[in-house]
């Protein structure tokens, strides 16, 4: 599966890129239909709480799945956004068994 990260009006972080290929890594494991992966961390001046927002956009057969979190950093938003994905994968792949 390929993975394609944006930093968004942050620096690149390889430490942030390489636990988020890793994560992605298992999720395709588990679910061989995933195609590719489009991440997006992005930083919002406007939320002084949370701020950190994780966007990732998962290509498969059918529609896209997409999913976003913001937290008060990057990494809990990635682990957020990907325990939404995977919930998301598992009712799509409930779909697939039924045919």
């Amino acid at each position: 599966m390929t993975v394609n990260f944006q930093y968004v009006d942050i620096d690149v972080s390889d430490t942030l890129s390489d636990l988020t290929t890793e994560k992605l890594e298992k999720l395709a494991n588990k679910f061989e239909f995933l195609i590719s992966a489009q991440v997006y961390f992005k930083h919002d001046d406007n939320d002084h709480d949370a701020g950190k927002i994780c966007n990732i956009e998962l290509s498969l057969p059918g529609p896209r799945i997409f999913a976003t979190s913001n937290e008060k950093n990057y990494e809990m938003a990635m682990n957020e956004t990907i325990n939404d994905l995977t919930r998301q994968l598992k009712k799509r792949k409930e779909v697939y068994k039924t045919h």
